[in-house]
């Protein structure tokens, strides 16, 4: 009789010959840019070696902490204080009962890429599998993570108040893969929390070398960090927007919103969306100036339960996708400025999968010729980065624009072991083309559906953002 393949196996998700063929020919080697991500450069620039399994693979990973709490762990086994050890058996108990959740997929993809580990995780195999890859976790430190992927780019995403420090650091360690800031000023817009948005408008003049207590001197603090974050290679600056920023106010009106806010006084949702426009719009039209990209991750519900959010803090796993409008305030937005030549790069990122159509008829919109793809529909983020949500995504640009153009996936993670996304993205890509090929709606020409399949996975991504 023969014996049965590992789940984790080299044709993994490739249902069909022309799948298996894409994959193993033209996608499997590619190697890896990665241009949003949340990993930490401080780890990436001290080559961090991690303690134990709990701490490279649960630890901060909200994906999973969702799911133990689905399955009735108590939080204390989470995020609380009990031995690592004990916290991974609580993972391991879950295991079982994610089957068709993404994450039994990435969970023994993870185990098989990175520890040689091809029996599925539970109960029973718990302590033999925590005992087995807390043994190789000396020789896998974060370096050798990013050579054994091939990780030529990566992007981390930064506020504007960091030193950037760990990326001057990890730029004289001779390190191969090229790890860049993201400018990320999302804390800029936090004007519903006075002492928090204080607290950052200090440490902001502070790094920037001016005291900031005007909207003037506000953008010019934004624009000395963005000269700086040029200088230290950023070439995308990074959004999280509830809502689409609409076209920006009188700079006065702003003014006012940002001395309401400095004073400690409640803004309204109005005032806070003509305070947000302005900055955005100042923000894209540096990046305009300078070739970057602005990446707009839109529709996200954050901080939905409040007693998580006090205990645990944010990023906890108490997110949902949102059912915000976008069309009208995104469509005003980038023709603002389209007219004024400033629309840089920009890709958009959409959480609700009701917004693929809305997202990939927008991107049509503002094509102008110059640049090939110039504007973006997003991998599937987040909620969608699933192999469903994959094949959402890759069908929506297919039928609305140019998937040959599309620069390709992202980790958008907080664990080093996400690389295998990559992976995952290029077999759920090879097997949905395969398929057309195999039902002859794609030719069955390996060399021309090849050749756009390495483009998707590296080459597109490498040409675009001129790293």
């Amino acid at each position: 009789m023969a014996s049965i393949p590992p789940f984790i196996n080299d044709d993994f998700l490739l249902g069909n010959e022309s799948a298996r063929h894409l994959y193993h020919e033209f996608a499997k080697d590619q190697p890896i840019i990665d241009f949003h991500n949340h990993l930490s450069p401080e780890q990436i620039a001290e080559n961090h070696c991690f303690s134990d399994l709990q701490e490279i693979w649960l630890a901060g990973d909200h994906y999973k902490w969702r799911a133990m709490r689905s399955n009735g762990i108590p939080e204390l086994l989470i995020t609380g204080e009990r031995p690592s050890e004990e916290k991974f058996q609580a993972w391991a108990s879950t295991v079982p009962y994610t089957l068709r959740n993404p994450l039994y997929h990435w969970t023994h993809l993870e185990l098989a890429r990175h520890f040689g580990i091809h029996e599925t995780l539970n109960e029973s195999s718990a302590s033999v599998i925590w005992k087995e890859a807390n043994e190789k976790l000396p020789s896998l430190r974060i370096h050798d993570i990013l050579a054994m992927h091939d990780v030529r780019v990566l992007c981390t995403t930064d506020d504007p108040a960091d030193s950037l420090d760990h990326h001057l650091a990890i730029s004289k360690s001779g390190l191969p893969t090229r790890v860049l800031p993201t400018y990320r000023p999302d804390k800029a817009f936090q004007i519903s929390n006075p002492g928090a948005f204080r607290a950052w408008i200090e440490k902001l003049g502070t790094i920037s070398g001016c005291s900031i207590d005007s909207l003037e001197n506000l953008l010019s603090a934004l624009k000395s960090r963005h000269n700086a974050f040029h200088d230290a290679g950023c070439r995308l600056s990074d959004h999280g927007l509830n809502h689409a920023p609409k076209p920006p106010p009188a700079q006065g009106i702003a003014e006012a919103v940002f001395k309401k806010a400095l004073a400690g006084q409640h803004c309204s949702a109005e005032e806070q969306a003509d305070y947000e426009a302005l900055i955005m719009h100042e923000v894209g039209c540096w990046n305009a100036a300078r070739g970057w990209t602005m990446q707009l991750h839109l529709g996200a519900l954050r901080n939905n339960n409040s007693r998580i959010l006090k205990s645990v803090g944010a990023d906890a796993g108490c997110d949902s996708i949102g059912d915000q409008s976008h069309a009208v305030a995104l469509a005003a937005f980038l023709d603002t400025l389209d007219r004024k030549d400033a629309l840089p790069r920009t890709i958009l990122y959409n959480l609700n999968p009701a917004d693929n159509y809305v997202f990939g008829t927008m991107i049509g919109n503002f094509q102008d010729g110059t640049i090939p793809g110039k504007i973006q529909l997003g991998s599937g983020w987040w909620f969608l980065d699933q192999k469903e949500g994959m094949e959402a995504q890759i069908n929506a640009l297919s039928n609305l624009g140019l998937l040959r153009r599309f620069v390709g996936m992202v980790t958008d993670s907080r664990s080093f072991l996400s690389f295998t996304r990559h992976e995952y993205f290029r077999r759920v890509l090879c097997n949905l083309l395969g398929r057309d090929m195999e039902t002859g709606e794609l030719p069955r020409d390996h060399q021309l559906i090849g050749s756009m399949v390495r483009e998707i996975c590296f080459s597109n991504s490498r040409d675009y953002f001129h790293f």
